[in-house]
């Protein structure tokens, strides 16, 4: 399998779940302004839709959409995630519509916005959100309790608030949570690999 990512971006968490699963793959970095990979491939050819991340499989199959890389990446590896059946594999897919919709939709939006009222007003509608992260981890190490695809989205959309500046001092359990995912030895390898130079 061949994932191409972004550094930091939202391909960030298929990369922390391929380590979390042991899964044998290979990268390509992107750049989405030019759409070419590092070794000079055009990324159109490989995701029409211009954005990572896409996950090449051996058989030339190409799955995009992060929810649906993570849940094909949970197919290769069974024993990591709930019984499709089960009302604990519910909550994961609740959880991971949830990040999509609501933390990955409500803070990226702001990467592409001018400085001004109106990026200031998008930071406001953020705040029930974080307050309901910070509802659902308190007492807990990860969003499910145990640690799972979820948290690999969510730690990578969530840090994206440090990039924004948007504060998260009026929540230390997020900030902690942070720390926590990415002291974890997978995490901290897929960090790496993605900022060779400085980790935050």
């Amino acid at each position: 399998m061949k994932l191409y990512f972004v550094p930091n971006a939202c391909s960030l968490s298929p990369h922390i779940a391929l380590r979390e699963l042991g899964l044998s793959h290979e990268l390509e970095r992107v750049d989405l302004a030019t759409k070419k990979t590092v070794s000079g491939k055009d990324f159109l050819a490989v995701n029409p839709k211009g954005y990572v991340p896409a996950l090449e499989l051996d058989n030339g199959q190409v799955v995009t959409e992060g929810i649906a890389i993570l849940l094909y990446l949970a197919q290769q590896a069974p024993d990591s995630v709930p019984d499709p059946r089960s009302w604990e594999y519910i909550r994961l897919v609740e959880a991971l519509n949830f990040i999509s919709t609501e933390i990955h939709k409500g803070i990226g939006t702001l990467f592409s916005m001018e400085d001004g009222p109106a990026k200031e007003k998008a930071k406001e509608k953020i705040q029930p959100r974080l307050a309901y992260l910070a509802q659902q981890l308190e007492g807990k190490d990860y969003f499910l309790g145990d640690f799972t695809l979820a948290d690999a989205y969510l730690f990578t959309t969530l840090r994206w608030t440090g990039f924004l500046g948007i504060s998260l001092a009026a929540y230390p359990v997020l900030t902690q949570y942070l720390e926590r995912v990415a002291a974890r030895p997978h995490v901290a390898e897929a960090l790496q690999v993605e900022n060779p130079v400085a980790v935050s």
